[in-house]
């Protein structure tokens, strides 16, 4: 185990300016975590999770982004969040560790453009930032993959990716992590895993405002749930 202490940082200047939490070994860390959060933009909602990383020797950074007011986010607005990610990971990272993205719902498809997918948003803008520091592997909590439905969007993608789903979930459907798992796996180590109880809001801690959570247990599924993503994370 290592240092697991907390702290919130101020990134960037004036008006590009954001908040990220750091969870866990402030030197010498086994992994970084990129967590990316997703529509509200609180990585904090998965706080147990995170805490789970943490205390499991890595560092975990984790921006904070803005509410996205619509389902379905603009080009600008997923371009912010690849944005604070990026300089997140360049300026907080611990270089001699190997970087794994855990993201969920939109974050989750945010870390596939970073790691090289070509992401289309509804208005047909892509999206292919890039990322100056490489992604090891990719964990996705209930990934959207409407985003990556254009003919060689997943092609650019050379790492191991897990796909946690839910077949309850109604935003982003069972079928569009088995469209993922499906497009990867002839290419990389992919893997799926289904909680059938599951929907949406399960992989969070501490739900949205006004949002009731399908699951009859979710305080179990989500202990289950850290401890699955520790083991792909360090693996």
């Amino acid at each position: 185990m290592t240092d697991t202490g907390t702290f919130r940082q101020r990134l960037g200047n004036a008006a590009d300016a954001f908040d990220v939490t750091v969870l866990g070994a402030e030197r010498q860390a086994v992994r970084t975590v990129l967590f990316a959060a997703g529509r509200g933009g609180n990585p904090l909602r998965h706080r147990p999770l995170l805490d789970h990383l943490a205390t499991l020797g890595c560092r975990v950074i984790a921006p904070h982004f803005d509410h996205l007011p619509s389902p379905l986010p603009s080009g600008p607005e997923l371009r912010e969040r690849c944005r604070r990610l990026q300089t997140a990971a360049a300026e907080l990272a611990d270089r001699a560790a190997p970087t794994i993205g855990v993201g969920h719902s939109i974050g989750a498809a945010l870390l596939l453009a970073l790691a090289g997918a070509d992401l289309e948003t509804v208005d047909g803008e892509r999206l292919s930032p890039g990322i100056s520091r490489r992604l090891d592997r990719l964990a996705l909590l209930a990934p959207p993959a409407d985003f990556f439905r254009r003919p060689g969007a997943l092609r650019a993608l050379a790492l191991p990716v897990a796909i946690w789903a839910g077949a309850a979930d109604t935003v982003t459907p069972l079928a569009q992590s088995r469209f993922l798992h499906d497009a990867l796996t002839a290419q990389v180590p992919v893997e799926l895993h289904v909680e059938y109880a599951a929907d949406h809001f399960s992989f969070m801690d501490e739900l949205p405002p006004g949002v009731v959570d399908a699951h009859h247990d979710r305080g179990v599924f989500l202990r289950a749930l850290a401890g699955a993503v520790g083991r792909f994370v360090l693996s």
